[in-house]
């Protein structure tokens, strides 16, 4: 590993959207089956890096007093490195600028870029962040490619899918209210309501349990709902975020504009 002694660089930690999810059924493992589709956003959390060495982490933005000391990106940073057997090390810093238990990938998604990050720095095999990302996560496999796919089993079987959205603009809307992930599929009804087709014509099975612990979704759901130029609005993975496509730039611009502004949002466009 020759390393990249003199370079910083960077990777964006892309927002996660599910545009549908069904749930399946529980596994002995303690996660779910589950049928996604996931989409990226182009904008999200950042995250830069150089050598150094020790592996170090700096937090700052919006989010930042959120991350616990325990994060996933040094977790993955710390689980990359012993897979490649190496003692590299990594100066990194992390502008923490989406809500955290969030349903939108938050912490998978940063260990996905720190992984994609300290491959290129370390110059390892792209291959051995792959191996590592499931055990960091059942999102991160997805989070690291980054790329519209399908998603079975726990989320981490994957399958790339064109759904030619690339460009969309989205407006993601979040009612400051952290909502774990555990606790909704907890409160999941258990019921297996049917398969995956069209994801436009699928559901999310996660979002009644996720309005009965944090009833202000149904409030961002419905006010999504009624944005002129909104073509579909759904609430991603887990909740507490929301999300609605456009059909075009002014039009989500005009709904951005017009959030309450108690509620945290993020204007982007689908990668």
């Amino acid at each position: 590993m020759s390393g990249r002694k003199d370079s910083i660089l960077a990777e964006t930690a892309c927002a996660k959207l599910n545009l549908a999810l069904h749930v399946r059924g529980r596994r002995a493992d303690g996660y779910h089956d589950i049928e996604t589709v996931f989409a990226f956003c182009e904008d999200g959390d950042e995250l830069s890096g150089e050598a150094a060495g020790e592996l170090t982490l700096a937090i700052s933005g919006p989010f930042a007093t959120d991350v616990p000391e325990d994060n996933l990106v040094i977790r993955a940073a710390s689980t990359l490195r012993k897979a490649a057997g190496s003692a590299a090390g990594a100066r990194l810093h992390l502008t923490k600028n989406l809500p955290v238990a969030s349903g939108i990938g938050g912490g998978s998604a940063d260990a996905a870029a720190a992984l994609r990050l300290l491959a290129r720095l370390w110059d390892l095999d792209p291959a051995l962040a792959e191996g590592v990302a499931p055990a960091l996560g059942a999102d991160v496999p997805a989070c690291l490619r980054s790329q519209s796919c399908r998603g079975t089993g726990a989320g981490d079987e994957l399958e790339p899918v064109d759904l030619g959205l690339a460009g969309t603009p989205v407006l993601l809307v979040n009612p400051r209210i952290p909502l774990s992930t555990a606790d909704v599929f907890g409160r999941w009804d258990g019921v297996d309501h049917g398969p995956l087709g069209d994801w436009r014509e699928g559901r999310n099975d996660l979002e009644p349990a996720a309005i009965a612990l944090v009833p202000e979704i149904a409030v961002v759901l419905d006010w999504l709902r009624k944005q002129p130029g909104a073509e579909f609005v759904r609430m991603s993975g887990s909740g507490a975020t929301c999300f609605a496509l456009f059909g075009g730039e002014a039009e989500r611009g005009e709904a951005a504009a017009a959030v309450p502004g108690q509620w945290w949002r993020l204007a982007t466009r689908l990668r």
